[in-house]
């Protein structure tokens, strides 16, 4: 008997639609996301940095940067001089 890879797969994306709201989702998270990471190429910064860069309200800016650390794209570098702020950096 031979076994069909990703039979599973085709069979679940037949049943399941993916919502419009989903499909627009992910593209405002890629669309951040790589926001981010272009202005993390340029040098470490903060999440207040980031905010002031991207107009976008702290809250925001913390979640999509700590998925990105999550899924390791994003590290912590070294806090600055007040201890206060950890800067972000890229993950090598």
């Amino acid at each position: 008997m031979e076994i069909e890879k990703g039979k599973t797969y085709k069979y679940l994306r037949e049943k399941r639609e993916v919502t419009q709201a989903a499909k627009d989702n992910q593209k405002q998270f890629s669309k951040i996301k790589k926001s981010i990471l272009e202005l993390l190429q340029e040098s470490d910064l903060t999440i207040e940095q980031l905010t002031q860069k991207l107009n976008m309200p702290k809250h925001e800016v913390v979640f999509y940067l700590m998925s990105l650390v999550k899924y390791g794209y994003v590290q912590t570098g070294e806090v600055d001089d007040k201890d206060a702020y950890f800067s972000y950096k890229l993950k090598k």
